[in-house]
């Protein structure tokens, strides 16, 4: 596959991923700015997720979410990253599915609508990012039941899982610098909590430990579990098994890519919480970043990547 098609691919999921990341990141800490906004405050949220392009403050609720939504200056804004998204998936048309372009190429279209800014502001802000979220949902299922699964479809399940991995690490290292700021127990649970929001676990946590919000049972299920699609685990391991088709079908070259994979799954699956509270858990965070990092590296090195 020629590389602008493989990497043009790749991005699409990656944008896709992202976008859907950043509204749940949004709902979830609107929910929590509502109830306590000494804790959940908007700052770190523009802080963390605007590519560090921009110097915008704001404590408004409906003025973060216009910025994070709708900002043309924002490169991580949800206009400008389903705008790539749709750039990328017009570019490999012959390569995704009709209803997969169509999907893309109408959420462009709803987010351009001039009516939708304005929804912001008179509705329920809530149901504006639900709105939103659903257009996601849309894309993963189109891709599920309408993309054929060859080379394409490996392609883009590596951008998700890459992107995935990275919004979950994202997601925990911005957590831990709100628990950091407290000694308060139940404010900690309420931040472990709000992480579980944010990535879609808390309903497999209750079911699972039926407890309060305790450290190492959440940073177990957020990291390890081999059940819960949002794990760091589950992501690696899917990510594994997409690189070894494209491997094996020689449109990616071994290389490192092998090994590289192989220690990140093996260092998460084999990796004690008492190992991870030894080294501390910001430190193993980093440590995936990094290893992710050399696999997008690895993979850009014959894919090379203009985004």
């Amino acid at each position: 596959m020629l590389s602008r098609v493989a990497n043009n691919l790749i991005w699409l999921d990656r944008y896709m991923e992202r976008g859907s990341g950043i509204l749940s990141l949004l709902k979830v800490n609107y929910y929590a700015n509502q109830d306590s906004p000494e804790l959940f405050s908007w700052t770190p949220v523009i802080k963390n997720f605007t590519a560090f392009d921009n110097e915008y403050y704001t404590e408004d609720a409906l003025e973060c979410i216009d910025f994070m939504v709708f900002n043309t200056n924002n490169s991580n804004s949800i206009l400008n990253i389903v705008t790539k998204a749709r750039e990328n998936a017009r570019s490999v048309q012959e390569h995704i599915s009709r209803e997969l372009w169509l999907c893309v190429n109408n959420y462009y279209l709803y987010l351009t609508d001039k009516n939708l800014r304005k929804r912001l502001k008179e509705e329920d802000p809530v149901q504006f990012l639900e709105d939103l979220r659903k257009h996601h949902l849309i894309y993963n299922g189109t891709t599920d039941i309408t993309q054929e699964r060859g080379t394409s479809y490996y392609f883009m399940n590596v951008g998700k899982f890459l992107e995935r991995v990275n919004l979950i690490a994202d997601f925990t290292s911005l957590k831990l610098q709100e628990i950091g700021k407290t000694s308060d127990s139940l404010e900690k649970s309420f931040y472990w909590k709000n992480l579980l929001l944010s990535i879609g676990g808390y309903q497999f946590y209750l079911k699972t430990h039926k407890s309060t919000f305790n450290q190492d049972h959440v940073i177990t299920m957020v990291f390890q579990d081999k059940l819960f699609p949002r794990s760091v685990y589950y992501c690696v391991n899917k990510l594994s098994r997409h690189i070894t088709r494209l491997i094996e079908t020689n449109e990616l070259e071994k290389k490192n890519l092998e090994f590289l994979i192989g220690k990140l799954e093996s260092s998460i699956k084999y990796t004690t919480i008492e190992n991870i509270n030894e080294q501390g858990l910001n430190n193993f965070i980093h440590s995936i970043k990094e290893d992710i990092s050399n696999i997008s590296t690895n993979i850009n090195a014959v894919y090379n990547s203009n985004n």
